[in-house]
């Protein structure tokens, strides 16, 4: 086993160089310091992945992206809907880590009914995949449309709403399906709000890499 890792993290939104393009590597190397985390993200896509049609615009560039990276360890694509996760795995020989994937398989450690909140009128794929039909209520949430709003001042506020909505129908704990709810900082709030587990997406694609590097 090594002393640390070096790894590769994508972001799906297009940040300029500096402390919201590296946040999700910042929370992964707190928690696992042992890897050592370089962020990258994607180009033109200001407001992120937030669609079917704003997701095929971004697998080819991911893949671009991915494809050109040297000297990791690992690569983690740091969106809960995983997108060219599937493509990456068959081309790279490093692990490629997602986050939805991630993240519902550590919920399934904390409960048998599982809300899933993200910013998506659908579920992501991992998620149902993973939880199945054990999934309760819907996954969007009213007035957030992208990444982008749930930084606006009313962002935190609608999140809880609708994780409360969720518990309400049954949900034993929350799993989180949009890596920028990592961003605000909210598990924490959700869970105080709601007294139910809440699963990160960037602590939980931290944890499985962190696996997946040591178990070589």
């Amino acid at each position: 086993m090594k002393d640390s890792y070096n790894i590769g993290l994508i972001r799906v939104v297009t940040f300029p160089q500096g402390d919201l393009l590296n946040l999700h590597g910042k929370i992964i190397e707190r928690y696992y310091p042992m890897l050592k985390v370089t962020s990258r993200c994607i180009p033109d896509q200001p407001y992120g992945i937030h669609d079917e049609e704003t997701e095929l615009l971004a697998v080819p560039k991911i893949i671009e992206l991915a494809k050109g990276w040297k000297d990791i360890d690992a690569l983690v694509i740091s969106c809960a809907g995983d997108p060219a996760v599937k493509e990456l795995r068959q081309i790279l020989d490093i692990p490629v880590i997602g986050a939805g994937e991630s993240t519902a398989l550590l919920a399934l450690r904390y409960g048998q009914v599982f809300g899933v909140l993200g910013i998506t009128k659908e579920i992501p794929n991992a998620y149902t995949r993973i939880l199945g039909n054990n999934i309760v209520g819907t996954c969007d949430v009213p007035g957030i449309v992208s990444t982008i709003d749930l930084m606006a001042k009313t962002g935190k506020e609608k999140v809880i709403n609708k994780a409360l909505e969720l518990k309400s129908m049954g949900a034993e704990v929350i799993s989180l399906a949009c890596t920028g709810m990592a961003t605000i900082g909210v598990a924490k709030d959700i869970e105080d709000a709601c007294g139910i587990p809440v699963i990160d997406p960037v602590i939980a694609e931290g944890l499985i890499t962190y696996y997946e590097c040591i178990k070589k």
